[in-house]
């Protein structure tokens, strides 16, 4: 594993969410970002941050596990985790990765987290091994009600808005429910880059820099300290350059 996967806990009992959140703190690989009991502060949460692994009780007041995975459209993996075995069925028709049963021994949480990695790093070779990088032109995205193709000469810049990612095109605007970590994940690496956990930009529609902002389509863009460093580097200059 060359990075680590960003972690959530949401369970009501605070045994649990304590548990959870220390074995997670011990597994190499894992990165503890958010823990939570209510189910609905975390739906909150995802509309603007990005996690690759949650791990959610079954029984919650307020929201169930069942209706927190329909929210959820499989935006990342789950590992379910419940007193009751019952609920492994209904887990699985949401394709989760595994559900663990109260009381969790860390034996058993190994084993789920090593079906998370291997999960993590068949998707991502599958996405790497799809089209090489030079030949890409286009990518097929998401919307409401179809996959549409968008020519990557046509994109300004990809702009997270809650719920939605706005893609800015050179005519219009295209809304998406998909994350900017997987549109991130289809854009030539020499063509786009990530300057804020909100902005992807296309590196040949940048007018100018000027104190860490970026001005593209006359829109001012922020370079935050997160990717700032990366950012300089890509474009052959010095971070104190911004």
């Amino acid at each position: 594993m060359t990075e680590n996967l960003n972690c959530m806990v949401v369970d009501d009992e605070p045994l649990a969410l304590s548990l959870l959140s220390d074995y997670i703190s011990k597994m190499p690989g894992l990165n503890l970002v958010h823990a939570v009991s209510n189910p609905l502060a975390a739906i909150s949460y995802l509309k603007t941050e990005e996690i690759d692994l949650i791990f959610l009780d079954m029984q919650m007041p307020e929201l169930n596990g069942i209706e927190f995975l329909s929210l959820l459209q499989k935006k990342c993996m789950v590992i379910v985790t419940t007193a009751y075995s019952e609920y492994a069925l209904d887990g699985y028709s949401f394709e989760v990765i595994d559900y663990l049963l109260k009381p969790i021994t860390m034996a058993r949480f190994i084993v789920a987290i090593e079906k998370a990695m291997e999960r993590f790093r068949m998707n991502r070779a599958l996405t790497e091994a799809s089209i090489p990088t030079n030949t890409i032109n286009h990518i097929f995205i998401k919307t409401e009600k179809r996959i549409i193709k968008i020519n990557l000469a046509d994109i300004y810049y990809f702009e997270g808005a809650r719920d939605y990612v706005v893609i800015h095109t050179e005519t219009n605007v295209i809304l998406t429910l998909q994350s900017m970590k997987s549109i991130q994940q289809l854009l030539p690496a020499d063509q786009f880059i990530r300057v804020h956990k909100s902005y992807i930009v296309a590196f040949d529609k940048i007018k100018f820099i000027e104190r860490s902002r970026i001005n593209i389509k006359d829109k001012l863009i922020p370079i935050t300290e997160t990717y700032k460093e990366n950012f300089f580097k890509k474009i052959g200059r010095d971070a104190t350059s911004g």
